[in-house]
């Protein structure tokens, strides 16, 4: 079993969905939570509240906006001024909009580019000093199956994620010798809030219902025909902090019931 007692884990994009899922799994396992997203002050709360009474860990939430670098550097010195030190860091962070190429608008391509991928830039130049001094780090970026293929009218989330898959190579080759490995786990399709809103844009461009969306366009990728959990994914995510994943590093991980496999 792994042990994180005594870490610091920085999770952005985790008030929900695979994000959430990465801070409790962490959290049972020892690490003080930054947590950081969206959502109603109550069910913010609700879920910071809930890691430290069934784990017996501190929590603490950011509201960092992920679209801006000052924010961001903010919320990973909370982590440090809260708990000692950010050991751990997971860009998880991610939005998404569906359209044609030539339709897409230029508001969601810069958002999407800015959160999806700018972010975790930001936060791995903050996080990386700390880690290097004290001499051990894991930064894991949640990219996608779309980081290693494409779908059509995700130009923006494609590109993205690929770009994700090569900035996690470079950071890894820079902090080899340091002790700090950096990783990407590229799920498919994960049954989440963000998925399920891609439903109804996808319904329209695609002029489907929402059944044959989850058929024909989500699932028909994945040959197991059935949704990745968030446990799985944060399960993987708990591996590559343990010292047995200690020489993974610049890897693209893939969770995606053999979508990459084809």
């Amino acid at each position: 079993m792994v042990s994180l007692a005594g870490k610091t884990a920085v999770i952005t994009g985790s008030t929900s969905g695979i994000g959430l899922a990465y801070a409790r799994a962490m959290a049972k396992a020892g690490a003080n939570i930054v947590l950081n997203g969206m959502g109603t002050p109550a069910e913010i709360e609700k879920e910071r509240a809930g890691i430290e009474s069934d784990f017996k860990v501190k929590a603490v939430h950011s509201p960092a906006d992920m679209s801006k670098p000052a924010e961001i550097a903010q919320m990973v010195a909370l982590g440090e001024t809260s708990f000692g030190s950010v050991d751990i860091l997971v860009n998880n962070a991610g939005i998404q909009f569906v359209s044609p190429v030539e339709e897409f608008p230029l508001d969601k391509w810069d958002a999407i580019i800015a959160i999806n991928l700018s972010s975790a830039f930001h936060a791995i130049r903050a996080a990386v000093p700390g880690m290097k001094q004290r001499g051990w780090g894991r930064i894991i970026n949640t990219a996608s199956a779309h980081s290693l293929v494409a779908s059509p009218f995700k130009s923006a989330y494609v590109a993205a994620k690929h770009g994700i898959a090569g900035l996690t190579k470079t950071v890894a080759l820079e902090l080899a010798t340091h002790k700090i490995t950096c990783n990407a786990i590229s799920p498919g399709y994960v049954w989440t809030p963000l998925v399920e809103r891609q439903i109804p844009d996808t319904m329209k461009a695609r002029n489907m219902t929402k059944e044959q969306v989850i058929r024909d366009v989500m699932l028909e990728a994945q040959p197991t025909k059935e949704f990745v959990t968030v446990e799985q994914v944060a399960a993987l995510a708990l591996y590559l902090c343990s010292d047995e994943a200690s020489q993974i590093t610049g890897a693209n991980l893939s969770i995606d019931g053999g979508w990459t496999a084809e």
